[in-house]
C-alpha cells in the first residue's frame, strides 16, 4: 500500500490501515518522544497524544513530503504541548543566568554510541532537554522555539547554553572515568 493509499484508508476509518500506520511509525515516534520526555512513561503519554492528533489531523496531510516527516512534526508539536501543560515552570530562567560557553574538543564523543548520547540528553532537566532537542536536533531557531514554547527568545538561548554546559560536564566526567 502506498503512503497515499494508507492515508486515504485511514481517513475512511479503516481500522487495519490505522493499525498499519501506527505500527509503521510508532517506533520512530517513540524515539522522538523519548528525546523530549524525562522517562518512558511520559514518552508513551506524549506518543499516545501525538497519534490521536495524527489521526485527527490526517486530512491536513497534503502529500507534499514524506508521511513520516509530517507525523514527526505533529509528534514534536504534541510533545511540546504536553511539556507546556505539565511543566510550565521548566522554562523560567533568564539569559542573565547563563554562562558563556565555548565548545571544546570532546574526544569521548567519538566513543559513545547514539543511545549513550540520547541517555545523556534524557538526563537534562525538562527545559534544557526540550530546547536542546528543538535547536540542536530539530533545527528550529531560538525565535521559533520561543513561539512554540511560549517563552522569550532569551530564555530559549539560556536553556540551550545551560544544556550544553551540563552535557559538557557529563562528557568530561565520562572522559575522566575512562
Amino acid at each position: 500500500m502506498t503512503e497515499r493509499e494508507l492515508v486515504d484508508a485511514c481517513l475512511a476509518k479503516e481500522r487495519s490501515a490505522q493499525k498499519e500506520l501506527y505500527d509503521q511509525f510508532s517506533g520512530q515516534m517513540m524515539a522522538v518522544c523519548l528525546r523530549y520526555a524525562g522517562n518512558p512513561n511520559d514518552a508513551a503519554d506524549m506518543m499516545q497524544e501525538g497519534f490521536i492528533k495524527v489521526f485527527e489531523k490526517l486530512g491536513q496531510y497534503k502529500g507534499d513530503g514524506a508521511l513520516g516527516a509530517w507525523i514527526r512534526r505533529v509528534m514534536v508539536n504534541s510533545a511540546l504541548i504536553h511539556i507546556r501543560k505539565e511543566k510550565r515552570h521548566a522554562f523560567q530562567e533568564s539569559i542573565d543566568d547563563a554562562y558563556d560557553l565555548h565548545i571544546t574538543d570532546f574526544n569521548v564523543l567519538s566513543e559513545l554510541a547514539a543511545k549513550d548520547i540520547l541517555a545523556l540528553i534524557a538526563q537534562l532537566p525538562t527545559g534544557y532537554r526540550t530546547v536542546f532537542n528543538l535547536y540542536a536536533i530539530e533545527g528550529y531557531s531560538h525565535k521559533e522555539i520561543a513561539e512554540k514554547l511560549e517563552i522569550s527568545e532569551s530564555t530559549s538561548k539560556t536553556q540551550f547554553h545551560k544544556a550544553k554546559i551540563q552535557l559538557r560536564n557529563q562528557l568530561n566526567a565520562l572522559e575522566q572515568g575512562q
